[in-house]
């Protein structure tokens, strides 16, 4: 990860306010710049945007909501993390639906502001797409997985494969955009969830409101109502002033829950009344609040295997399970893969300097041969590592190992399910580089929590390192 990769940008004339983000910053480990105003921001140079804008939406001069139109026109593609002194809910949602990944309210939740700070980051670290269009589109290339080309809004046609299996989401898709219905979207780790949450959005009535995320696994359940629902100004420690939900905010749009399978089970009956009466209170309020927005969630856990073991409400989970979209793995789509390749290695050419123009047939065949568990983001993270120790014209892939595979019919043995279990988790840390952490580590491609990796790969007697310098999440 480059510096600016790393680099928050502070916009805020507030002294106290624009000392207090920068000192949290500091404290979270990132390399930080501030500014008095806009135009003290836009008059330094730099080769590329920072990887987060802090910035203060009533800003002498030009406020933030004209900087961020102007970044736009300009194409500028860099993460906006809002902050103002007011609970002014259209100004948020006009801010959100032109691009901007967060708006909190002065004074704000010291961990809620790292929270969307850290979430902005990720974005930027993803590789960036050539960008014109209106603002959604904008948005939309920002935050969409890598492996999609740039189509016209409107049009999921960019995606890259041919293969049956995706023909059959493609045409769901398509279907169950021209309605209302609640989406719960399946699928593994990597395989494309929140692009075909926003394709549905994009094709959808509601493309003109706001496309407002949640990811349920990355929130503690202590914020996760808060984050949701909003609260009201002293409803808890640290509440100190009110905060907008992200159902209130996604009024008219649509919002999209991703691992819904990790909301706690005392939330779960409040998100069930609230996908039943569209309505709800803030944290400790009483005015009931109604919205109006389309909800799509989804999971790469069964739901259904979790209602049994009563982790998950069986009445929410049939809410939520109204339309089903199952998106298929990559190894079930094999034939798209010299394709998706291909795509890959035309986005790195230009990034990474590499005159590679094709893929030799013995790498063709590797890559067609392996299975693929991190699925189209293990791809993505293979292709980049063989352009960068690309030499010539041809891509070589180095040697991709399958997982184990018990040799006999019968049941396996606890040692034959541990050296399955090893084998994965190994194939799965070669992929994301040994990052552990992260939104694109090796714990988020296996679905657990970090601690659970850590204790599973100490357990199989996997060295946290495996010997090398520790990488950097991307």
């Amino acid at each position: 990860m480059n510096d600016s990769e790393q680099l928050v940008c502070v916009i805020d004339d507030d002294v106290s306010a624009r000392e207090s983000i920068v000192g949290l910053a500091l404290s979270a480990g990132l390399r930080v710049e501030a500014f008095a105003s806009a135009q003290e921001y836009l008059a330094k140079q730099r080769d590329t945007p920072p990887a987060c804008l802090v910035l203060d939406v009533d800003l002498p001069g030009l406020t933030g909501l004209e900087l961020q139109a102007l970044l736009g026109r300009e194409h500028v593609d860099v993460p906006i993390v809002f902050v103002s002194g007011h609970s002014d809910v259209p100004m948020s949602v006009q801010a959100l639906k032109a691009g901007a990944l967060d708006f909190l309210t002065k004074p704000f939740d010291p961990e809620l502001l790292l929270t969307a700070i850290g979430a902005a980051i990720g974005e930027a670290s993803r590789p960036a797409v050539p960008v014109r269009g209106a603002a959604s589109e904008r948005r939309m290339q920002r935050s969409k997985p890598n492996w999609i080309r740039s189509p016209g809004i409107g049009s999921i046609a960019g995606i890259v494969g041919a293969s049956e299996a995706l023909d059959e989401v493609l045409a769901e898709v398509h279907t169950v955009a021209r309605t209302d219905s609640t989406v719960l979207i399946h699928g593994e780790t990597g395989t494309g969830k929140e692009l075909i949450a926003r394709a549905i959005h994009e094709l959808s009535d509601r493309k003109g409101g706001p496309f407002v995320k949640v990811n349920c696994g990355a929130i503690p359940t202590g914020l996760l109502e808060s984050e949701l629902m909003g609260h009201e100004k002293g409803a808890f420690t640290g509440a100190i002033a009110q905060r907008i939900g992200r159902f209130e905010l996604a009024h008219n749009g649509t919002l999209f829950l991703d691992e819904i399978g990790e909301i706690a089970t005392e939330l779960q009956p409040k998100l069930l009344r609230l996908l039943q009466e569209r309505e709800f209170e803030r944290v400790g309020g009483t005015r009931t609040v109604r919205t109006n927005a389309r909800l799509i969630a989804a999971t790469n856990r069964d739901l259904g295997a979790m209602v049994k073991v009563r982790s998950f409400r069986e009445d929410l989970y049939y809410r939520l399970n109204v339309f089903p979209i199952t998106l298929p793995p990559l190894r079930n789509r094999r034939q798209d893969i010299p394709e998706l390749a291909k795509h890959f290695m035309r986005q790195l050419a230009a990034r990474l300097n590499k005159q590679v123009r094709a893929i030799s047939p013995a790498a063709l065949e590797r890559l067609q041969q392996y299975d693929w568990p991190g699925n189209i983001r293990e791809l993505e993270n293979v292709i980049e590592r063989a352009m960068i120790l690309a030499q010539g014209s041809a891509l070589e892939v180095p040697p991709l190992h399958n997982n184990a595979r018990a040799a006999d019919v019968g049941a396996p043995t606890e040692d034959d399910l541990a050296s399955v279990n090893r084998a994965h988790i190994l194939g799965v840390l070669e992929a994301t580089g040994w990052v552990v952490a992260g939104p694109h580590g090796a714990a988020a491609r296996l679905g657990v929590k970090r601690s659970t990796l850590n204790y599973r790969m100490k357990k199989l007697g996997i060295p946290p390192l495996r010997g090398r310098t520790r990488a950097v999440d991307p």
